[in-house]
């Protein structure tokens, strides 16, 4: 048997599974709030009955070093030797949420994936790109060694915000006047940052706020609503943020595929991607992919594919703890 989690500053979700053969087959489930609780060995002791585990394995938000975490979003130290010794199992591992989810891309089925690219060629055997826009931004690829993949975390969502044109010049200078310090892709490319987008553009006056999104934001989560009337093309201020927001994640997108020389193609995961599935497929998303000067053509070949699957971490975890 094999516990894996997914552990986030809002929920935790945690499951069972059993391996048979090369398979795993999900015994059960359960969601837990992260706040109620005190650690993870508070929710696994809760969770597990008198399993006897072959191994555990956890992606969680924020950077794991030496096999242990200090939670981004939580008061929580994780510690894998810790967790093992709580659980009783041989071996237990932590990943960075994202290294998860990247890993459990390899086991979406494809009903679970949204091709965006329609010139792209056959994947080949080689890296993989993943980049997730959520709460935050993460960003992980997944490194071919000529045999296997090896999921590789990273801290991209927190590197400089690089404009492209006119218009993105003017949120960098925007945002600076917001976040002194540094303004980073995730201040744009998450869930605070698509608020951002939409309040540079109506604060600058490139667009108004019409009466009718007044009335809607007053009673409705204002990140519902502007997304739903960008993309039912109900008010001009709501479509540009929709478009602007989607450029320039198409834009990062295309910068992680080159840093990692992404021939195995490109996953777009996190809670925001298919609830704008049908802004990302329109065009500006790929157009800013791909607008990669010496490198277009490289990048116009390039499966970019989005992932529909809430789960892809709590699925990398578990087939990951299958190699320990």
């Amino acid at each position: 048997m094999i516990v894996a989690g997914d552990i986030g500053g809002t929920k935790t979700v945690v499951a069972l599974f059993e391996q048979r053969g090369e398979s795993l087959e999900q015994v059960r489930q359960a969601t837990f709030a992260s706040s109620e609780h005190g650690s993870l060995q508070e929710i696994l002791t809760a969770f597990l009955q008198d399993e006897e585990l072959q191994a555990g394995c956890f992606g969680v938000a924020g950077p794991v070093i030496d096999g242990k975490c200090q939670t981004t979003n939580l008061p929580w130290h994780l510690d894998e030797i810790t967790l093992a010794t709580a659980i009783q199992a041989p071996r237990v591992k932590l990943l960075n949420d994202l290294e998860a989810a990247a890993y459990g891309m390899l086991y979406l089925h494809s009903s679970e994936l949204v091709p965006l690219n329609p010139e792209a060629t056959t994947p080949r055997k080689g890296n993989v790109a993943v980049i997730a826009a959520g709460t935050g931004l993460g960003e992980a690829m997944l490194f071919w060694d000529g045999h296997r993949y090896h999921p590789i975390a990273s801290e991209g969502g927190h590197c400089d915000f690089a404009p492209q044109n006119d218009l993105e010049i003017e949120l960098l200078r925007y945002l600076q006047g917001r976040y002194q310090d540094h303004v980073s892709y995730e201040r744009v490319l998450s869930g605070p940052g698509f608020l951002n987008v939409f309040e540079f553009l109506r604060d600058r006056e490139y667009f108004k706020e019409s009466h009718a999104l007044t009335e809607r934001l007053r009673t409705g989560n204002p990140s519902v609503v502007i997304t739903q009337m960008g993309l039912a093309g109900e008010d001009d201020l709501c479509v540009a943020t929709v478009d602007l927001f989607c450029s320039i994640y198409g834009a990062e997108a295309g910068n992680l595929a080159l840093k990692c020389m992404a021939v195995g193609g490109v996953y777009v995961g996190g809670g925001i991607a298919p609830k704008m599935l049908s802004a990302l497929q329109k065009g500006s998303f790929l157009r800013s992919f791909v607008d990669k000067g010496r490198f277009n053509s490289l990048l116009r070949k390039l499966p970019v594919s989005i992932a529909t699957n809430p789960h892809a971490p709590l699925l990398g975890a578990a087939h990951y703890a299958t190699s320990l």
